[in-house]
């Protein structure tokens, strides 16, 4: 079966949710008002209505309630406010209570029905007299969600080592696995703080970046690999994918460096 649905967005560079435009015409950037399990949220149109198998989303597929009015964005930047005032009752509250957790960010839902109050902490806290506290001021549902280093610099955002914005926190939906091998296909330094990003955790770059690597390297002759070059036979001991030059140890002249097109096609291909 066949349904219409749109992609919206809740934050700069969250995760994209679909749900049910009804009929309602709507295009990418419009600011709308939908149904979640949370309750009535602010979101952005970011994928326009489209037409997909009802088996690749996850039901029930929630729908569309209106088009933000001017009001609703003014509520908006109420709460804005609103979220910086709990955020520094919350911190006083920790304080009080003598819990080992640090306070990252505060997210009220657009109708205000729950509260969400973001923290890290090294272990598990009990902060169900937090709750209490909290749940007593503002008269409304309160949830506390622990979250990962990672987690908290796409929060946070900064600049990352090559001195952009951290994709984190501008582009990037969700966090998918990196690996150390990613940093090795990659002929990267393995030293910590040159492969780490803002969190501590291997930079997310190793990952969509290594796609590239991986089919580049395809079109090399593998390490160890004797191939024929303009200096003669030899053995190849690396690579440079982005220069796409091929490093090769010379029976006579040592380690060299030659373009991969210089490279001996038949003895590439063995």
């Amino acid at each position: 079966m066949i349904v219409t649905v749109i992609g919206v967005r809740f934050k700069k560079a969250g995760k994209i949710y679909y749900f049910d435009p009804g009929n309602l015409e709507l295009k990418k950037g419009d600011a709308v008002i939908v149904e979640t399990a949370r309750g009535l949220e602010f979101g952005e149109v970011v994928i326009p209505p489209r037409q997909v198998d009802e088996k690749q989303i996850v039901q029930p597929l929630r729908p569309v309630i209106r088009r933000a009015t001017a009001a609703d964005i003014e509520q908006v930047r109420i709460n804005q406010e609103k979220e910086k005032e709990a955020f520094a009752i919350c911190r006083q509250k920790i304080a009080e209570h003598g819990l080992p957790m640090k306070l990252i960010d505060v997210e009220f839902t657009f109708d205000v029905s729950k509260i969400v109050f973001y923290f890290t902490a090294e272990g598990r806290v009990d902060f169900r007299e937090l709750v209490k506290s909290l749940a007593a001021i503002f008269r409304t549902r309160i949830e506390l969600r622990q979250i990962g280093v990672r987690d908290e610099a796409k929060l946070l955002g900064g600049l990352g080592c090559c001195g952009r914005p951290v994709c984190c926190a501008t582009f990037l939906g969700e966090f998918d696995p990196v690996s150390i091998r990613m940093a090795k296909e990659q002929n990267l330094s393995l030293n910590p703080s040159k492969i780490s990003g803002l969190c501590g955790r291997l930079m997310c770059c190793l990952r969509y970046e290594n796609e590239v690597y991986e089919e580049a390297r395809r079109h090399f002759p593998p390490c160890g690999t004797t191939v024929q070059t303009p200096a003669g036979p030899g053995r190849v001991a690396g690579h440079n994918v982005l220069k796409g030059t091929v490093f090769v140890e010379l029976p006579e002249q040592g380690t060299m460096e030659f373009s991969l097109k210089d490279i001996g096609r038949e003895e590439n291909e063995r």
